[in-house]
């Protein structure tokens, strides 16, 4: 590959994305905040960086794969020099999950800079990106969601265009999320009711899992909450409070109701309160397996 790509961000899914780069054949500068992370795609053959700015080349491209929308902010927003680095030609692959507010004001940013912010919010775990094989939602201008296709092919199994719109990849990554969330709450419930009125709450799990939700969400997470085996963590808890919090904004700003949102919100900032905020995100099950 041709490409130099700077990639900043390098958690748990972050790491094992830039990973997929270079086994695709990218040249790859990493850089993280803690530098200890970087050490192992160091050995992989990445090169690391001190400064985020560093890990891009003019015109070239950069993504990035941040915990929330002050890390994006701090890294590749206003004041961080990064849109004058890229510069011409350059584009900002943003596949973190942020609000769509935040999208929509970094975009300008970048286009008055002669660059382009393409939105690129994936769903999975950190072992399907270990296995490349997230979906990713994107959105931003054409050419640039051209220009990043064999990233994409290198991470992912798939995408999903939304347009041009920069916060509308967002918006959509908002809304799974937030389905997510319902779905682990709605099968708390049902077992609960299974398991109070003197039946195995994880052959219910099986049994549905297997006919009518027979999907990987009821699959894995009805599995995870029928067992109550929340840890190690595949998403903290405390970031899909933050999620939830963001579809929650996003739908006032619509002038949307989301009342099972505001649930599944308590919830979690209860679970947080209890000291779970780095358990897995499943976890907000206890609140009615428990009956708390």
């Amino acid at each position: 590959m041709s490409e130099t790509i700077g990639f900043i961000g390098l958690g748990a899914m972050g790491g094992a994305m830039a990973g997929n780069l270079l086994k695709a054949g990218f040249e790859v500068r990493v850089f993280n905040r803690t530098a200890s992370k970087a050490q192992a795609l160091a050995a992989q053959g990445a090169r690391r960086v001190t400064l985020p700015t560093e890990a891009v080349r003019p015109g070239g491209l950069l993504v990035t794969m941040l915990a929330d929308d002050a890390a994006l902010e701090a890294v590749a927003g206003e004041g961080s020099g990064m849109p004058e680095r890229l510069g011409s030609g350059g584009v900002h692959l943003s596949m973190s999950t942020v609000s769509p507010q935040t999208a929509r004001r970094l975009a300008p940013l970048y286009a008055k800079a002669g660059a382009a912010y393409v939105a690129g919010p994936v769903f999975g775990r950190p072992d399907a990106a270990a296995a490349a094989k997230l979906w990713i939602c994107l959105s931003g201008p054409a050419e640039a969601k051209v220009r990043v296709q064999p990233l994409l092919e290198a991470m992912g199994q798939g995408s999903f265009d939304f347009g041009e719109d920069a916060g509308a990849a967002n918006v959509a990554k908002l809304a799974g999320n937030f389905l997510l969330a319902a779905a682990i709450e709605s099968m708390a419930e049902a077992f609960a009711m299974a398991e109070r009125s003197g039946v195995d709450k994880g052959a219910v799990a099986e049994m549905l899992g297997r006919t009518l939700f027979a999907c990987p969400v009821y699959q894995n997470y009805g599995r995870a909450i029928a067992e109550q085996r929340f840890q190690p963590a595949g998403f903290r808890l405390a970031l899909g409070l933050k999620d939830l919090k963001l579809a929650l904004e996003t739908a006032r700003t619509a002038g949307a109701s989301m009342p099972l949102g505001e649930l599944v919100r308590g919830r979690l900032e209860d679970a947080v309160a209890r000291g779970r905020a780095d358990w897995d995100w499943a976890a907000l099950a206890l609140g009615a397996l428990e009956g708390e």
